[in-house]
């Protein structure tokens, strides 16, 4: 940076604490951050047969289905036909993050709050709709809504055209990643003086073309039972389960939060990225990802008190992460936990929702176990929490996502302070 561009304010960017002061959940297993966090908690799987729509052809017939959820509840009768399905979920998390964090936008400045999403599907279930309709009978019964229903942008779209948030927006695209990404720039949005930002992640594509698509890109589960179709770090993991839904936070200035008196849940001190190399081209960089968070956050691996892992439910894949996990630590060094075992993989919304228990465990001193799975493999070599929750002191969480086409991300959240 010159000095002229410092004089004038461009590219100033600022030490800040990025406290997270909403949570806003819509995932399998809750409607509601409680009713999930409860759910965790308890171990109960929500992995069961697919309901939206006749799987029974498909090799793959089990998925993570929010459940529960009634669309006139959380959007109005007016936008129902302009939006997809997770767009609709998207807004119900991001009004209860708002809502829980006791922020009115419109008292703010114009420009303070923007709003930083991770979808990597788009709205999957509105455009196999749009083209039947094509298909089936002609151009002129496309709704003109699927110019943009379908686009990766629309959650953070509706839910800044909603509440109303005019400052910095976008959208980011990285798979199981991206949850964690977006969070990691909203950071940055709040150190260059953004007051707050919605963000986090959430996919749905539980439909035909989503579970086409799904089945093509590979690792699906085809266990024909749903206790054992996804099960992280097990000798007899076969595959993951799609999910759908996500967690979006308010994730504010720490500053402005302590000024206001919200209630803190906790601070994102360290974020970090990494891209795999090509295939046989060298070795996965997760572990980096882990290590430069850490070194962002200036923590060292022996103040990490928990992992919540990727978990991806493939053997190769789960072999991998305890290995680096192991090389982080030490074998068996840190709880590991794998909520979404639970849930199924969320795709965007999964790292996000694994964001949103790190910081629920934080408050509450307490590790969920990971469902279905009785023990780690013996190549995994994991502390894995597994069961029933772990009461442990709680300090400082990692936590770990892998997207497909080699995206790698690590954020360590730290407690807030009692």
């Amino acid at each position: 940076m010159t000095a002229a561009a410092e004089e004038a304010g461009l590219l100033a960017v600022r030490t800040v604490d990025a406290a997270v002061t909403g949570i806003g959940i819509v995932a399998p297993g809750g409607v509601g951050t409680e009713e999930w966090w409860a759910a965790a908690l308890r171990g109960e799987s929500a992995i069961a047969p697919v309901t939206r729509f006749d799987a029974s052809g498909y090799p793959a017939k089990f998925a993570g289905e929010v459940t529960g959820f009634v669309d006139e509840e959380h959007v109005s009768g007016k936008l129902i036909p302009q939006t997809d399905r997770v767009t609709r979920l998207a807004l119900a998390a991001a009004a209860e993050a708002l809502a829980d964090a006791d922020l009115d936008p419109a008292a703010l400045p114009d420009y303070a709050v923007g709003v930083v999403t991770a979808n990597a599907i788009g709205g999957f279930e509105f455009g196999q709709r749009e083209l039947q309709e094509l298909w089936s009978k002609d151009s002129k019964h496309v709704s003109a809504y699927q110019s943009f229903a379908w686009f990766y942008a629309a959650n953070s779209g509706q839910i800044s055209i909603r509440h109303g948030l005019r400052g910095p927006s976008g959208v980011v695209v990285s798979e199981q990643a991206g949850g964690l990404d977006a969070v990691a720039q909203a950071r940055r949005q709040l150190r260059k003086g953004v007051r707050a930002v919605v963000t986090g992640g959430a996919d749905a594509a539980v439909c035909p073309w989503g579970w086409t698509a799904q089945l093509a890109a590979g690792g699906l589960s085809t266990a024909d039972d749903p206790a054992r179709a996804y099960l992280p770090f097990d000798a007899e993991a076969s595959g993951h389960v799609v999910g759908e839904g996500g967690a979006l936070f308010v994730l504010e200035d720490g500053d402005a939060a302590r000024e206001r008196h919200a209630t803190v849940y906790g601070t994102v001190v360290g974020c970090a990225a990494t891209f795999d190399p090509a295939p046989g081209g060298g070795q996965p960089r997760l572990l980096d990802a882990a290590r430069l968070a850490l070194a962002d956050a200036g923590v060292n691996p022996a103040d990490v008190d928990v992992v919540f892992a990727d978990a991806a439910g493939e053997r190769a894949a789960d072999r991998a992460e305890a290995r680096a996990l192991a090389e982080l630590f030490g074998p068996y060094g840190v709880p590991v936990t794998a909520p979404k075992a639970m849930t199924g993989r969320l795709v965007s919304g999964g790292s996000a929702l694994d964001l949103a228990a790190a910081l629920l465990a934080l408050r509450d001193q307490v590790v969920p176990p990971t469902p279905g799975t009785a023990r780690a493999a013996d190549d995994c070599p994991v502390d894995l929490v597994t069961g029933a929750p772990r009461e442990t002191r709680l300090r400082t969480a990692l936590v770990l996502a892998r997207g497909r086409g080699g995206f790698n991300a690590a954020t360590v959240v730290r407690a807030a302070a009692r």
